[in-house]
Order: C-alpha cells, then sequence, then structure tokens
C-alpha cells in the first residue's frame, strides 16, 4: 500500500482559475495591455509567476525586464486580495482527504504558487486537514518540473518517493512526479486535458477525487 500522496494544489484540490484570470487581467488593465477569456487561463497557469505573466503578457512587453518585473508584482497584490473570491475545492476533495486520513495515509502539498499564498488557501479551505507539509514556490528553489522540491519532501517525510501517489492536473505534474521517482496520477477535473496527461506520463488517469482510493495498493 502507497504510504502517502503528494498532491498539486490549482487545479487538483482547489479550482483557482477564476480568481487567477481576474487578477491577472486586472494586471494587463492597469498596464494597458488585452485581457484573455477564462479559458486562455487553463494554459497560461502552474508554472510559477514568472512564466503565468510572460504568457499573459505581449510578447514584447514579456521580453522587457522591468515591465514584466512590475506585472509579477502586481499580480501579487492583485491576486492577494482574491484568494477567497471564487475558489473553491472540487467536488469530492474533501471527502478524499477525509477518507485518507482515516486510513493513516499521510498527505502534503507541493504547489507552484508563491509559498505564502499556498499557506493561505490551504489553511483556509482545508482547515481540519492534517497535512504534513505545505510548500509552494520559494526564492532561490527551482519549481516544479523540477523534481528537487518533491524529493525534499519525501525526505522530510521519511518515505521513499516510490511510496508516494503524485495526483496533479498538467504535463509539469506528471514530469515532476516521474523525475522524483513517484506514481503520477492524472487529475481529469483539473486545468488540462487527459490527453496532455497521458502524453507527458501518467500511469493512472481518474475522473473523480474518490478513485484515487483505488489506487493505493498495486
Amino acid at each position: 500500500m502507497k504510504q502517502a500522496v503528494l498532491f498539486d494544489l490549482d487545479g487538483t484540490l482547489l479550482d483557482t482559475l477564476e480568481d487567477l484570470a481576474d487578477a491577472v487581467n486586472a494586471v494587463l488593465s492597469a498596464l494597458g495591455y488585452p485581457s484573455h477569456p477564462l479559458e486562455a487561463y487553463r494554459y497560461f497557469v502552474g508554472d510559477g509567476v514568472e512564466t503565468l505573466m510572460r504568457r499573459a503578457l505581449p510578447p514584447a512587453a514579456a521580453s522587457d525586464a522591468e515591465i514584466l518585473r512590475r506585472a509579477m508584482g502586481l499580480q501579487r497584490s492583485e491576486y492577494a486580495n482574491r484568494l477567497f473570491a471564487k475558489t473553491r475545492p472540487y467536488p469530492g476533495v474533501i471527502e478524499l482527504l477525509a477518507d485518507l486520513e482515516r486510513r493513516g495515509v499521510r498527505m502534503a502539498i507541493l504547489s507552484n504558487k508563491p509559498d505564502p499564498a499556498v499557506g493561505e488557501v490551504v489553511r483556509h479551505y482545508f482547515p481540519e486537514v492534517r497535512f504534513t507539509i505545505v510548500r509552494g514556490a520559494r526564492p532561490g528553489v527551482p519549481v516544479k518540473p523540477d523534481p528537487g522540491s518533491a524529493l525534499q519532501v519525501a525526505g522530510e517525510m521519511g518515505i521513499p518517493p516510490a511510496d508516494f501517489l503524485y495526483l496533479g492536473d498538467t504535463n509539469t505534474d506528471m514530469r515532476t512526479a516521474i523525475g522524483a521517482g513517484m506514481f503520477p496520477v492524472g487529475a481529469l477535473w483539473g486545468f488540462r486535458t487527459g490527453e496532455e496527461l497521458r502524453e507527458s506520463g501518467a500511469a493512472k488517469l481518474i475522473a473523480r477525487p474518490g478513485e484515487l482510493i483505488g489506487l493505493l495498493t498495486p
């Protein structure tokens, strides 16, 4: 039986897309650039704030270091004011987390969202859940798909990477899981497609959170 589950956050446990899109569109408007439809953000998010803003800004602006720096700062401020506006746990997530706790499966979160925001939303939406580690992007630490942070989580928990299920919704997550030697599971309710998840190495795809329970044992 797998001893632990490492979760992605955005698009996996929480549907954060509208709040992220609203924040970035507010930044674009403030800087005089065109905004994007909600669906575009499914492919903008997932790889950290810098990559998000590079994708959302017009190419010429994205290549200007000063504009990019300003846009990233504005995004953090705008998003901080929207953390709890439209974000919600996906249906079945609360039940899954409770079931895992009852079974004694240890849980952790690893996100490319800035670390302070990760802590805030997890405390707000999952106040009763005992995650062993909750971690976001930190200065000077490579973001996913670099497997370093996932391996660090496993080391701090004292559990071999092979004993983890890794649940995420993007190619970034699948690449992270594979790089860390964890079992990659794709969440079909998230931001990306099943095709992307399969092509990036998902060993299993699940359509509902509760299906993860069936993967705990070989």
